[in-house]
């Protein structure tokens, strides 16, 4: 009898097991796919007729440039930006993508926001430019009446630019030698840069060269207004610009510091604003660099505050750049950090942080101490797939990415963009907005060439118009313009939409 009941248990158990094992088997996969792709970052919108149909000329070429790259193995996301941006320039997605309406760029710096080419045929031409070569191959900048002086073990002697291209026999040569040395685009990346501390090094070193030339303050006011200029021709309606406020010389000698800058800044937006129809604008980050001291990190807080007060229309924020592996993490400042809030001012963080490999590390924290100071952004966040309480965390309190997939790759913390934490964030629909940084450095211009490797590499296949349409809302939505400016930015950004809309269906 005993041996009947446990044949008949075991029997009752596996026919449960087997029902149970069978659940998914016959669960509709469509009904799954559909779940997921209604996750998916802008899988709610709902597109109306005229977007359903540019929405299926992207996915058909899209398919067709996905299907090609699987047939011959090179896909531009999958390759070094220096070697896939030639793959991206004949990309009939990317001609698209061009002319799309992007909102607004909130992830971009100071002085690597203009092609290298116009600095080097602009700047470089300008009368008393001095050039010096260094011991290790690199260049340095200055304008004076009269030669500098020797500054330190770098730089020698100074030489008149215009006095020492008259001796060259290929001026030409000469000039794309020079763009070299202001960006890192080379053949060969692996090579000229083996490591994140190589190309880091390289990286600050270009930001010291291009200085002596765009600090000057003639070069300084042109430079910006060729930003704005660059930005405007790729589609952008907006600006958020990370400034370190540095230093600005006259040819006399004279200096200028943070306020005057922020003038400067000031003036330059509303000269384009008023030239160029559709721009919007655009508003300052003030940075600090975080391999300071925690004093000067005060001072520059303090500095940050008075700038709002002063330029309450132009300032948006404050925070702390450079190679976050190398600096101070946010908890060592947090005596400075939090002047703001022990005096009852509201001084808005737009944090970098998490732009590291080096997991469980105290600069790996930095995520969760800028969700703790309250940052409007998260700059980069790469790590933060690997750290669910905060990403929960930031989630409930919609705090975006802002994600930069050409800066990633270049500065070595991803190889195949296909593989950026970014890609699952996204399939998670979590916010975020793209940017590029620092394009000029990258041999790029504005921020097309990322939101083609996101909408290519990151989106996989399925991503269609309706995560495009989401990331450019998204950055309206995540800018700091006031709510008021925020409604009118949509308006006008939908009316570029529903044109460029247009302008994709007549072109077929």
């Amino acid at each position: 009898m005993d041996i009947c009941w446990k044949l008949l248990a075991t029997t009752f158990f596996l026919s449960v097991l087997s029902v149970a094992y069978s659940i998914p088997l016959r669960t509709d996969r469509n009904d799954v796919l559909k779940k997921e792709d209604t996750t998916y970052l802008g899988g709610n919108l709902i597109l109306r007729e005229k977007e359903e149909m540019v929405n299926k000329v992207l996915m058909d070429l899209k398919h067709k440039e996905i299907s090609s790259a699987r047939t011959s193995g090179r896909f531009a996301p999958m390759e070094h930006f220096f070697r896939a941006k030639p793959l991206i320039d004949q990309s009939k997605v990317f001609d698209i993508l061009r002319k799309m309406p992007k909102g607004a760029a909130l992830h971009l710096h100071d002085y690597a926001i203009v092609s290298v080419e116009w600095l080097v045929k602009n700047a470089t031409y300008l009368p008393y430019c001095y050039i010096c070569f260094t011991p290790t191959n690199r260049v340095r900048f200055h304008f004076a009446k009269t030669q500098p002086a020797p500054q330190d073990s770098d730089c020698f002697e100074w030489i008149l630019l215009d006095t020492f291209r008259k001796q060259l026999s290929d001026v030409t040569e000469f000039d794309n030698s020079l763009i070299r040395n202001l960006t890192l685009f080379t053949e060969n990346p692996e090579v000229a840069y083996p490591s994140q501390k190589a190309v880091w090094e390289r990286f600050e070193d270009i930001f010291i060269a291009s200085s002596g030339l765009i600090s000057y303050a003639p070069v300084f006011k042109a430079y910006f207004y060729e930003g704005l200029k660059e930005l405007y021709e790729d589609n952008v309606q907006y600006l958020e610009l990370r400034a370190m406020l540095p230093e600005v010389y006259e040819l006399d000698g004279t200096t200028h510091h943070e306020e005057w800058l922020m003038a400067v800044y000031q003036d330059v937006l509303q000269q384009f604003v008023a030239g160029h129809p559709g721009f919007l604008g655009g508003k300052i980050i003030f940075t600090g660099p975080r391999f300071s001291d925690v004093y000067i990190i005060k001072e520059t807080v303090n500095m940050a505050m008075n700038l709002s007060r002063k330029f309450p229309d132009t300032f948006a924020g404050f925070d702390l750049v450079g190679n976050e592996d190398m600096g101070g993490t946010l908890l060592e400042y947090k005596d400075a950090l939090l002047i703001p809030s022990e005096i009852g001012f509201n001084l808005t963080y737009f944090f970098h942080a998490g732009e590291t490999d080096w997991q469980g590390t105290p600069i790996d924290e930095n995520m969760m101490d800028a969700l703790l100071f309250n940052t409007s952004r998260l700059g980069h966040a790469y790590a933060l797939a690997r750290h669910p309480v905060v990403k929960e965390m930031s989630r409930k309190m919609d705090v975006p990415v802002e994600v930069c997939p050409i800066s990633n790759q270049v500065l070595m913390l991803v190889s195949n963009l296909q593989n950026h934490p970014a890609a699952t964030l996204m399939a998670e629909g979590y916010p975020m907005v793209i940017s590029s940084d620092d394009p000029s450095i990258f041999g790029a211009k504005g921020i097309s060439y990322d939101f083609y490797e996101a909408f290519m590499g990151l989106g996989g296949m399925r991503a269609d118009l309706k995560l495009l349409k989401q990331l450019c809302m998204n950055s309206i939505r995540y800018s700091a313009l006031s709510q008021e400016e925020k409604e009118k930015a949509m308006d006008s950004w939908q009316e570029k939409w529903d044109e460029f809309l247009s302008e994709v269906l007549n072109i077929l």
